[in-house]
């Protein structure tokens, strides 16, 4: 309730228009979400509305993120703007001591006209003026940055609250998931047979491959258009050369789901700890996501589109024997890399032929 209430100033025109809107809409989310979860009957609509209901706390959380940052960004300017404005008063008042010390008998010798009297009292009374205006603008000012400070902390700490928030439908999320008996079988996993084709492939590409052969084919039919969307909401980084996939900075425990109906060809750790979820959307075409901490469903599994398949971590993920660094979102630290490789005919193709990276 506290994180709806603070989506709901989030609105307010200190955060500015794009952490206006995202937190709107976040709220609406949110409260579909929670209308969904009341009315769920079986387990595929209660794991539905708390997909939802995450997927509404990450899009809270990230507008959030959002207005910290801005108020952040207002109240460096602000203070330097301050300290500005205090140089600027401080040349006032030394202007008026100068002005002050001035020994009568230096005046007294160089007798003033009546309008050179004049002129000096009013350039006396204007600097008084300026005085004190560059006065209560400074008081001005610091209040505004003891408010902003203070709103920056109220958000910090509501943040924190959204995030346990957050945490607590995920643990929900992941009881349903285990409990889940109504998903379609394609074939039955063998532990065994997976193990000798793991055993026999040095990369994460040849072993998608041999899994792919020694599996029955599938009925399904996908062609490329490019519009999937990503699985986990993020930021696709620069493609570096030697990469077959693409790595989507993620926030911490972000979501993951399916893009499309698709096969769970493998779920599990490989190539040491890295935790890796392979996806057959179509006949010799597969989806690998690597670089996930929580791992969700089983191998043979047919899942719709949106089903949850993981969760990210919290610290850096090595993929593909590379340890990658943390890429944030807008600066943003702590963030995640997800790995997405597209294989098409057991070789790698260029995610944009099925995904949406703009």
């Amino acid at each position: 309730m506290r994180f709806a209430v603070f989506l709901i100033c989030l609105a307010a025109p200190v955060f500015g228009q794009s952490a206006d809107t995202a937190a709107r809409d976040a709220m609406a989310q949110l409260q579909a979400a929670q209308a969904r979860l009341e009315t769920a009957g079986d387990a595929r609509d209660q794991i539905a509305a708390l997909t939802q209901t995450v997927q509404a706390y990450e899009a809270g959380l990230a507008a959030a993120r959002s207005g910290l940052r801005q108020l952040q960004a207002q109240e460096t300017a602000l203070t330097a703007d301050l300290d500005a404005r205090r140089a600027e008063l401080g040349v006032l008042i030394g202007a008026l001591a100068t002005m002050s010390k001035t020994p009568r008998p230096v005046s007294r010798s160089q007798p003033q006209s009546p309008i050179d009297t004049v002129r000096a009292g009013m350039l006396a009374a204007d600097v008084t003026q300026s005085l004190k205006g560059a006065a209560d603008d400074l008081r001005a000012q610091i209040g505004q940055v003891h408010d902003l400070r203070v709103l920056r902390q109220e958000t910090t700490d509501t943040l924190t609250a959204g995030m346990q928030g957050a945490q607590s439908a995920r643990s929900s999320l992941g009881h349903a998931i285990s409990a889940r008996t109504d998903l379609p079988i394609r074939f039955e996993d063998d532990p065994v047979q997976t193990a000798l084709l793991m055993s026999g492939s040095e990369t994460l590409d040849a072993f998608a491959d041999a899994l792919a052969t020694h599996l029955p084919d599938s009925e399904a039919d996908l062609t490329k258009q490019g519009n999937l969307p990503l699985p986990v909401s993020g930021i696709v980084q620069p493609q570096s050369g030697d990469d077959a996939g693409i790595y989507i900075a993620t926030a911490p425990q972000a979501l993951v789901t399916a893009p499309v109906d698709a096969t769970i060809l493998y779920v599990g750790p490989l190539l040491g700890d890295l935790n890796v979820i392979i996806l057959e959307p179509a006949p010799d075409v597969v989806f690998i996501f690597a670089g996930l901490e929580t791992l969700y469903g089983s191998a043979g599994q047919i899942v719709p589109a949106g089903t949850p398949l993981g969760t990210m971590g919290r610290n850096a993920t090595e993929v593909n024997g590379i340890l990658t660094e943390n890429v944030g979102d807008d600066g943003e630290a702590g963030a995640l890399p997800l790995y997405l490789e597209v294989r098409d005919g057991q070789s790698s193709v260029s995610p944009d032929a099925w995904f949406a990276l703009e």
